[in-house]
C-alpha cells in the first residue's frame, strides 16, 4: 500500500502540555519555542487532523506513519515532565484516523532507558521505535539503548532515526548576526544523522544484527561516504548492501535520491515527506518500478508482516 514512513501531527492534549509548559519546549499561541532554535510560528492547519486525513489521502496514501517531534527534546525532559507528554502523543497518536500509524518514542532521561514501556506502545499498535540521532551518536548510546532495540527487535518492529534537539548557541558576549531560521535543519540535524549512521555501522549492527533500521532524511547523505571510509580503513565491505538497513527520502530531491540509490541500492530506500515541514517529493528515477519501491514495495519490508496496520 503507498505509505509515506515520516510525518508529524500534534494532537489536542499533547498541543495542550505544550502550552501549559513555563520552560521549552513550549507553546505560546500558535509559537514554538525550543532551545536551540528561533521561534517557530506553526500554522494551526498543519495539526488539524481532518485537513490533514484529507491531505494524506489526496496524496494517494494508504498509511502515513507520524511521530514524535524529536527536536522538540521531549525524549531527554526529566521522567516527570517527559513521561506525560509522550502518553499524550501516543495516545492522541494511536487515535488518529485512517491513514495515520504512528511511531512509538521513549524517554531516555532516566537512569536506565524502559523497555517495558516501549513494549506496552507497541503491544497498543505502533509501528516500531523512534530515536532521536542524538543517542545514538557513539559506542555508549548505542549500548544505552540496547534495552530499547532489543524488544524491538524481539517484537520484529524497526527502529526509526530521527534528527534531535538543535544545540543551544553557547553566549560569546558580542552581538552576532542572527542564525537564519533554515540553518538547524540544515547542519545540526544532517551531522546528527550522518554521525549515527557511522556509529551504526562501527557500534549498532554488530549489537543487533537483525534490527531493521530507517534513517530518516538520507542519513544525511552519510552513505555517500563509502569510497572515503574504504580509503581510510573502514572496511572494504562497500559493495555489501545492509538489506536491514533503509534510508528515508524527505526534502530530498530526485538528485539526492538518485545518488544515494547508485550507492546502497533501489530496495533500501522508502518514501518519507516530514509532512508538515515538507511537502512530498516523487523523484523521477526514470521507471514507474522505481517509485512503486519506494512508496509500495520497500516501506512494506521496512515495517515488517503488518505493515504498521494496528491490531
Amino acid at each position: 500500500m503507498p505509505t509515506d514512513v515520516h510525518q508529524h501531527i500534534w494532537p489536542p492534549e499533547f498541543l495542550a502540555l505544550l502550552r501549559s509548559r513555563t520552560a521549552p519546549p513550549r507553546l505560546d499561541g500558535w509559537t514554538l519555542h525550543l532551545p536551540g532554535e528561533p521561534p517557530y510560528a506553526v500554522d494551526p492547519a498543519d495539526h488539524d487532523i481532518a485537513a490533514r486525513a484529507r491531505l494524506a489521502r489526496a496524496d494517494g496514501l494508504d498509511l502515513a506513519l507520524v511521530s514524535l517531534s524529536s527536536p522538540l527534546g521531549i525524549e531527554y525532559l526529566p521522567p516527570a515532565e517527559a513521561t506525560p507528554l509522550l502518553t499524550a502523543f501516543h495516545d492522541g497518536a494511536l487515535d488518529l484516523p485512517a491513514p495515520f500509524g504512528v511511531w512509538a518514542s521513549a524517554c531516555l532521561s532516566g537512569p536506565e532507558t524502559d523497555p517495558e514501556a516501549l513494549r506496552r506502545e507497541l503491544a497498543r499498535g505502533c509501528a516500531g521505535l523512534q530515536l532521536p540521532a542524538t543517542a545514538l551518536l557513539d559506542a555508549a548510546g548505542w549500548a544505552r539503548c540496547a534495552p530499547l532495540l532489543e524488544v524491538a527487535a524481539e517484537q520484529d518492529k524497526p527502529l526509526f532515526i530521527h534528527p534531535g534537539a538543535a544545540p543551544a548557541a553557547e553566549p560569546t558576549g558580542r552581538a552576532e548576526p542572527p542564525t537564519p531560521a533554515w540553518w538547524p535543519a540544515l547542519v545540526p540535524y544532517v551531522q546528527q544523522l550522518h554521525t549515527s549512521w557511522f556509529a551504526f555501522r562501527a557500534f549498532g549492527r554488530p549489537r543487533h544484527p537483525e534490527l531493521r533500521v530507517c534513517f530518516a532524511a538520507l542519513a544525511g547523505l552519510a552513505p555517500l561516504h563509502g569510497e572515503r571510509l574504504v580509503a581510510r580503513g573502514g572496511g572494504r565491505e562497500r559493495g555489501r548492501v545492509d538489506c536491514r538497513a533503509f534510508y528515508e527520502t524527505s526534502s530530498y530531491g530526485t538528485r539526492a535520491v538518485d545518488a544515494l540509490v547508485r550507492a546502497v541500492g533501489i530496495d533500501v530506500v522508502v518514501s518519507g515527506s516530514d509532512r508538515p515541514y515538507a511537502a512530498p517529493v516523487i523523484p523521477d528515477l526514470g521507471a514507474d518500478a522505481a517509485v512503486h519501491a519506494l512508496r509500495h514495495t520497500n516501506p512494506a519490508r521496512l515495517l515488517g508482516p503488518t505493515k504498521g496496520a494496528r491490531p
